[in-house]
């Protein structure tokens, strides 16, 4: 029984080795016969996507169904489906190593046809918005391949290839007028930065002796919407490139007919501003220069030399724009400092007959009301005798109670009979006048004052004169601002002396000559300032009318003890608290920073700058509607703020005596003078 057993085990595993060596035959000549093919096939197709120097890469989508329907053909019979779905789902996982996913992705364009279905119009559309940039795909290198003539046995026996081709060719054209276009469009960018740059440019002019009112404001433009007129100077703009171009390339006919063309249309054009003031005659040079236009067009037009030509006239115009700029601030400034003729007029002629009075008419009535503290007192310090009678009649005519009004003026030497002779003939009512010289003010000298110390200085005198003959016209009008009167006048520094001018009243209404009474002001004697000085409208609505306009902050003295964003205040209407002002000693503090100021590295001119920092943390705010700013030089002014302000202000180069002034603010102060006076008459002033 033991040996038939042991007979028995030995007997079984042979059979068991004998069963395994007989199957392993199998399944080798299973794996060459079915899985070998198609892993030839499989890598025979990536090595064919690949491989593109050895293999033909314009293989057409019917050999592609061709072999993967022959490799099918082998082994569907042979594998269940599961096992292919097993293996499409292996080879799918490779991700970007599959074949179909290496095919179609991470190829260039001119490989992506091998294997892929030839585009129709929509994948072309497709393609070509989600094509990279025509820069970078034209970079990459093409691989053009001949037509195939080597047959492949099957049903499709002949490579097609040439629908391929052409949506290839298709692409790459469109790929091309697709940079043109971005060319062109990168090109006009860049024409309208510069052209932004120039306009820029031109607005930094400095035009600040004309203050805001300038000519070239956006506010002020009165834009052209007359169609003919604009047309005809396009014309002539484009008439001027094209006879440079045509000059340049020696086409001196066409060149000659433009500027016949062109002579003709500025005739026509004159001084033109709208259509309805052209001529008969200027709509048939409108169209026979629109004619040689064309033509030129044709023969000359470049876009990259039209638009350098373009680029350079606009250059050579923004300059002629900055020098005109220049010469208005000049004039605008020349005039500001003059005195118009009638008036000097009027001033001659009543200094003459107040000097032919006898002494004991010069006298104005009511002489002890100058001191009396309990009356409503005025300052003002002028040398224009039609602006002080200006300031002088509006507050009168609009005051409550004409009689407790005191009306201190100071003037210099040369205005001083004047002044007395005007008030003299016409007195305001029962209101009392006080005139005096600024030159008897004995205790005013350069050994008390630091201003009169610094003109009597060389330094300063060549500082305020050193533009006689000027280099250039933009250093012209830069010094003309300098050496206005205003400046070197004492009459306007001693806005910073009223203690020691009038020492024995307790508060002062400070007026500019260039300002017009519209309401009755005793309101503002009875003001509290909360202990403050100064009481004015604050001006700093917007930026510019802060300190740091003013002031140097750059200079530590400046920087220390002031803040660059502190609200500046208007002279110009002021109620001054002389109790305060003496027990502050304001006027020291004046003293102080005007020494310190003496070679102008903290400010440069004015009496602006020095005020800021002699009241600063001293000045009280009053409302808004108390004054009013800007009518000399602000033309965007609205009228219901104007109508409804207690004072309105000229403050600005336009003053409403000079022939520069504004027409639409100047009758709020013609209404005050009376031009059927002899005086007036005689000297020829109108409205």
């Amino acid at each position: 029984m033991a040996l038939k057993r042991g007979s028995s085990g030995l007997g079984g595993s042979q059979r068991n080795r004998s069963t395994r060596s007989s199957s392993f035959p199998i399944l080798v000549l299973i794996f060459c016969s079915f899985l070998a093919p198609l892993i030839f096939f499989v890598g025979r197709g990536l090595y064919t996507s690949i491989d593109h120097n050895d293999v033909s890469t314009t293989s057409s989508k019917q050999d592609l169904d061709w072999r993967e329907r022959l490799a099918l053909q082998q082994i569907k019979p042979l594998l269940t489906k599961e096992v292919i779905d097993i293996i499409k789902a292996s080879t799918d996982d490779l991700g970007p190593l599959s074949l179909d996913s290496f095919r179609k992705n991470n190829l260039s364009a001119s490989w992506r046809f091998v294997g892929q279905e030839i585009l129709d119009k929509h994948n072309v559309a497709d393609a070509e918005v989600n094509k990279p940039s025509p820069i970078a795909a034209d970079s990459k290198p093409e691989i053009t391949r001949g037509k195939q003539h080597n047959p492949v046995k099957g049903d499709n026996s002949q490579f097609v290839d040439s629908p391929a081709k052409l949506a290839r060719r298709q692409l790459r054209e469109r790929k091309r007028e697709k940079r043109a276009a971005d060319l062109l469009k990168r090109d006009d960018d860049v024409t309208v930065k510069l052209e932004n740059a120039a306009i820029e440019r031109s607005k930094s002019v400095d035009s600040s002796v004309l203050g805001k009112y300038s000519i070239w404001r956006k506010e002020n433009d009165n834009e052209n919407t007359d169609s003919t007129v604009r047309l005809m100077r396009d014309q002539m703009i484009m008439a001027r490139v094209y006879i440079s171009i045509a000059t340049m390339k020696k086409k001196l006919d066409l060149a000659q007919e433009l500027q016949t063309r062109l002579k003709e249309s500025q005739r026509a054009l004159g001084d033109a501003g709208s259509d309805a003031d052209l001529t008969r005659s200027a709509h048939e040079k409108m169209k026979s220069m629109g004619q040689v236009l064309s033509k030129a067009r044709e023969q000359l037009y470049d876009c990259k030399l039209v638009t350098t030509k373009l680029r350079a006239m606009l250059q050579s115009a923004d300059e002629q724009v900055r020098g005109l700029k220049r010469q208005s601030t000049f004039l605008s400034q020349l005039a500001a400092k003059t005195i118009p003729n009638g008036i000097h007029c009027l001033s001659m002629r009543l200094t003459i007959d107040y000097y032919l009075l006898p002494p004991e008419k010069r006298k104005f009535p009511r002489g002890e009301n100058r001191e009396n503290p309990d009356l409503f007192h005025y300052a003002l310090f002028s040398d224009n005798v039609l602006a002080a009678s200006v300031v002088v009649n509006s507050t009168i005519v609009n005051a409550k109670e004409p009689e407790k009004h005191v009306f201190h003026l100071v003037t210099d030497k040369l205005n001083f009979g004047a002044m007395n002779m005007w008030f003299l003939l016409n007195p305001p009512g029962k209101a009392t006048i006080h005139v005096e010289n600024v030159d008897e003010f004995k205790w005013l000298n350069s050994s008390y004052c630091p201003v009169l110390r610094q003109l009597e200085s060389a330094a300063m005198k060549e500082y305020y004169f050193k533009a006689a003959h000027p280099n250039t016209l933009s250093a012209g009008s830069s010094n003309l601002k300098y050496r206005n009167p205003k400046y070197l006048s004492m009459l306007n520094h001693l806005r910073f002396y009223l203690p020691q001018v009038y020492p024995k009243l307790n508060k002062i209404l400070f007026l500019d000559d260039d300002i017009v009474v519209q309401k009755d002001l005793t309101g503002l004697w009875s003001v509290d300032l909360h202990g403050k000085v100064n009481g004015a409208v604050e001006t700093c609505g917007q930026s510019f009318h802060r300190f740091d306009k003013y002031l140097n902050f750059s200079n530590p003295h400046i920087a220390r003890n002031f803040d660059p964003n502190a609200c500046g205040w208007a002279y110009g209407m002021n109620m001054f608290d002389l109790k305060e002002w003496k027990k502050r000693d304001i006027t020291g503090i004046y003293h102080k920073w005007q020494n310190m100021n003496e070679d102008r590295v903290l400010w440069k001119l004015g009496t602006l700058p020095p005020g800021l920092i002699t009241f600063y943390g001293l000045t009280h705010p009053l409302e808004k509607s108390w004054h009013v700013l800007g009518l000399g030089y602000n033309p965007s002014i609205d009228r219901s703020e104007i109508e409804n302000a207690a004072v309105i202000h000229y403050n600005g180069n336009m003053k409403p005596w000079l022939e520069l002034a504004m027409t639409k603010y100047r009758s709020y102060w013609t209404k005050y003078i009376k031009f059927d006076h002899p005086y007036i008459r005689s000297c020829k002033l109108s409205e």
